[in-house]
């Protein structure tokens, strides 16, 4: 069942997702889902809860704001997204890169 995904679950799911077009990489540093589906969203969530919480833990030892640390981490994975997957820069919009 899709609520017993693990985080490993998710990540090992998450290039196939990717590719298939379910999920992309946001400006916010976090995944959304383009194309909704529950794998899809268990997905994010599981990833997205596991990001959260490294942000915030580089936010405090580098004394940063985790607006900062997002804002950083989303950029950085916006620009190693490969081509023909999908990314929402800070316009907003669903793109394939």
């Amino acid at each position: 069942p899709v609520a017993a995904m693990t985080l490993q679950d998710a990540m090992n799911a998450l290039p196939d997702a990717k590719v298939q077009g379910l999920v992309g990489e946001q400006a916010d540093g976090y995944l959304g889902v383009v194309s909704s589906d529950g794998r899809a969203v268990n997905i994010a969530q599981l990833i997205n809860e596991a990001r959260r919480t490294e942000y915030q833990r580089l936010a405090r030892e580098n004394k940063i704001s985790l607006s900062d640390v997002e804002a950083l981490a989303g950029k950085k994975a916006i620009e190693r997204t490969s081509a023909g997957q999908y990314v929402r820069p800070p316009s907003g919009q669903w793109q394939r890169k």
